[in-house]
């Protein structure tokens, strides 16, 4: 009887809420209680159903190219935490090759900096990088926002999205793309229960987080697994791709990229900033005996006099059977993205 009385008060208050009230739940920013504070600027760009609905679109449509044949979801694919599986170096239209390989988009909301090489400041600006890019979607801005005024739908959609805009402009796109991203994070992995108390790590992942955290964790910090800093990691004597001197125009930066999140690391292949490397065992492989010296080489692959990060057969397995810990299945399966 008192199942039943429970059963019958639980639908008693579901039906005193109101339908948008459940949904614009599902469509808030929440901050998980582990991560650090976000950066992104929510006071000037709060998230709601209908901004982050309008942005998921506008991330799936190739009309933000210039032959309408390459969308934002292209390179940054769910299933493998938007990331690109396919190529070493994504393709834009015709089948350009960039120059670099496709980061994952995750927490987004965290960063300070973006792309390889640190050259976006705030994540409004991510996007005309990769729509005004000849080896990526070629296309103007302003021509996008002129696609977007004459199209069907997308005029209504805005309007919804911000208080009854008549105008699609280039920074309420920019706010929608944001609006989705942002929603985007990552935190309910095998490891972030262990974190929070709800599941246990087994024993050869213990042994791997522990060889985590005496040999990796000064770069892949935190529990962004990122400490939003650029180092050389060894990859190159001579560097065709700058790096993060591309940005400061400082040779004290020559072939420094920005340290990547780990989160979904086992997904996220190929791996490094050209996508040189196609499993796990290859990258362990190159810290353990395979970094190069040169001038700006990071000071953590080079301490005693010894090149790179000492590595036993054995704590390679660990260290990959604790970073399978980091793949979040709820993440990539979510249906609201």
């Amino acid at each position: 009887m008192k199942k039943y009385l429970f059963f019958l008060l639980g639908l008693i208050a579901f039906a005193g809420c109101k339908k948008d009230d459940v949904g614009t739940k599902k469509f808030s920013f929440e901050k998980p209680v582990h991560f650090p504070e976000p950066t992104y600027t929510f006071d000037k760009n709060p998230v709601t159903k209908e901004g982050f609905e309008l942005g998921k679109k506008l991330f799936a449509d190739p009309i933000l190219s210039v032959d309408n044949s390459v969308a934002c979801n292209n390179c940054h694919v769910k299933s493998v935490a938007f990331t690109d599986p396919q190529h070493s170096l994504s393709l834009g239209v015709e089948e350009r090759s960039g120059i670099r390989n496709a980061p994952s988009i995750a927490n987004m909301a965290f960063m300070k900096e973006f792309f390889w090489d640190g050259g976006g400041i705030h994540l409004d600006f991510v996007p005309p990088n990769a729509i005004e890019n000849p080896l990526e979607m070629d296309e103007k801005l302003a021509h996008v926002v002129y696609k977007l005024n004459h199209h069907s739908s997308y005029p209504a959609l805005f309007k919804k999205a911000f208080s009854g805009i008549e105008t699609i402009t280039a920074p309420y796109m920019l706010y929608a793309l944001s609006q989705y991203q942002v929603m985007l994070v990552s935190a309910s992995s095998k490891y972030d229960k262990y974190k929070t108390g709800d599941e246990m790590l087994g024993a050869d992942e213990l042994e791997g987080l522990e060889v985590f955290e005496q040999k990796c964790a000064a770069c892949h910090s935190g529990e962004l697994f990122t400490n939003q800093d650029y180092r050389n990691n060894g990859l190159d004597t001579e560097f065709d791709d700058p790096g993060r001197a591309r940005i400061t125009e400082s040779d004290a930066d020559l072939g420094k990229f920005k340290v990547p999140s780990l989160r979904n690391v086992a997904l996220t292949a190929p791996y490094m900033h050209d996508g040189r490397f196609k499993t796990l065992e290859e990258v362990l492989e190159h810290y353990s005996a395979g970094v190069k010296q040169s001038a700006t080489l990071a000071p953590e692959l080079q301490q005693n006099g010894t090149l790179g990060i000492p590595l036993s057969a054995t704590e390679k397995q660990r260290l990959i059977d604790f970073l399978k810990t980091l793949t979040d299945y709820d993440f990539i399966q979510d249906q609201r993205f």
